[in-house]
């Protein structure tokens, strides 16, 4: 039987400014652990530079209350789209998960900017759950980022 690709979308208003959030991201996430410390705790560079295609970062997060780490290749990195890709290549996500993808992407619509996360993936077995826990971790930390950006 064939893996069938799996989606989930989620997408938030942010009011601190979009070009805020995807510079943060893209060139600055080593500064995430300061920012949002209860869900980012570090992000560390292994090859590449920040914000360049081809790079590679490993994250150490806390999710559903656990510690988690998550080795990831950005690709797709779009300054005019305000776009970033990070494929997982190595981590606890790739345990219940093969070929993941987290799109994050910034638009603008009546004036107001959204971030909108995207996340693609096969579940590597039918009955692993679907990430739904790590779409709300990414709407709270995007309400995170904004909070402490507002101060």
């Amino acid at each position: 039987m064939a893996e069938l690709p799996c989606k989930l979308i989620a997408q938030v208003a942010f009011k601190a400014g979009g070009d805020v959030f995807h510079q943060l991201l893209a060139k600055k996430p080593q500064h995430l652990a300061n920012v949002t410390p209860a869900k980012v705790q570090a992000c560390d560079l292994h090859q590449g530079n920040y914000g360049t295609n081809g790079s590679i970062i490993q994250w150490k997060y806390t999710l559903d209350g656990k510690a988690q780490t998550a080795k990831q290749l950005l690709h797709d990195i779009d300054e005019i789209k305000k776009q970033i890709k990070f494929k997982m290549l190595e981590g606890d996500l790739v345990e219940l998960y093969k070929n993941m993808v987290i799109t994050v992407h910034v638009e603008t619509k009546g004036g107001v900017d959204f971030i909108t996360w995207t996340v693609d993936y096969e579940l590597i077995n039918a009955d692993n759950p679907h990430p739904l826990s790590l779409l709300n971790w990414t709407i709270e930390f995007t309400k995170d980022v904004e909070a402490h950006i507002f101060g």
